[in-house]
């Protein structure tokens, strides 16, 4: 049941998501798109404005969602992040965690801002190159080309698929 008492439709009916990271880009997709196929979603940032807005943002699309203020790093954080799960099943039935777009940068490299234009050049050149070897039209891909394929993981339809790496890329990749 949602929160409004009133029964939900969809893949992930009577489910309940959590997921991390999820004010705005690929996050806020997944969230989105998962409340759209029937989950209660439960949304997190580590700052409240960046909550406050995206559940706003999302309920008045007439989507199932909480969210609460979560630094993932913090063990209070994720205990509060988990109990507002619970509020509305009895279970965490999936969690999907938004690590970042590229943690390498951030983590590793503790970039400089050379560093990271750098990297970014050379990100974009890849990029472009790429674009000219894919079978579709050529276009960035957007935070929603990813949200499909995590909602589609999450379902019941995925349950007997395992170990398996999946590139969104617009292009055929192995990994």
């Amino acid at each position: 049941m949602s929160s409004s008492g009133v029964a939900q439709k969809g893949i992930l009916a009577n489910r309940v998501a959590v997921v991390t990271g999820s004010t705005d880009g690929i996050g806020l997709a997944i969230a989105r798109r998962l409340a759209q196929d029937g989950a209660h979603v439960v949304v997190s940032s580590r700052k409240q404005q960046n909550v406050d807005r995206a559940v706003a943002m999302l309920q008045g699309e007439g989507l199932s969602v909480t969210g609460t203020v979560c630094h993932v790093g913090k063990a209070e954080d994720r205990e509060r992040l988990v109990a507002k799960a619970l509020e509305h099943s009895g279970s965490v039935d999936f969690l999907v965690c938004n690590a970042g777009v590229n943690p390498l940068v951030g983590s590793t490299l503790g970039a400089s801002e050379k560093v990271w234009d750098k990297l970014w050049s050379k990100q974009q050149k890849q990029s472009t190159k790429r674009l000219t070897l894919c079978p579709l039209p050529p276009r960035i891909g957007q935070p929603e080309d990813c949200a499909g394929l995590v909602s589609f993981l999450c379902s019941s339809d995925a349950s007997y698929i395992s170990g398996e790496n999946i590139a969104v890329a617009g292009f055929s990749s192995r990994l």
